[in-house]
């Protein structure tokens, strides 16, 4: 099966839900969250935590592989930078797109509230 390498900046309780779910399944969207956002590159979802971080919240970068059947579905956003590509997942269809995500989903960086990175 042919995979993409995605990435996502999560804050501490989404972190907690994924080893809830023991790092298989992003958790729901909230209540005005229409959209699951996971990014292509890594530096994009490390600025994104780096921001979180200086503002005073700790933040995560996770790496996932997920099926690119899935994916061709869904258009590449590119939101200001080439760098910034983005999917835009529909809240209702994050179920269908956790099941698509292929082994475990893991922690690659870590950015403490007072904005230091640790390399996980």
């Amino acid at each position: 099966m042919k995979t993409r390498t995605l990435y996502r900046p999560v804050g501490a309780a989404e972190r907690t839900a994924l080893e809830q779910s023991r790092w298989t399944r992003f958790p729901p969207r909230l209540v005005g969250q229409p959209h699951f956002v996971p990014v292509r590159t890594r530096a994009y979802a490390e600025r994104v935590a780096r921001e979180a971080s200086a503002s005073g919240a700790s933040a995560y970068v996770t790496r996932f592989e997920v099926s690119r059947a899935f994916l061709d579905q869904y258009a590449v956003h590119v939101v200001g930078e080439r760098m910034h590509e983005e999917y835009r997942i529909p809240a209702e269809e994050l179920e269908a797109f956790n099941d698509a995500i292929v082994g475990d989903i893991e922690v690659v960086s870590d950015y403490p509230s007072a904005g230091a990175l640790r390399q996980a």
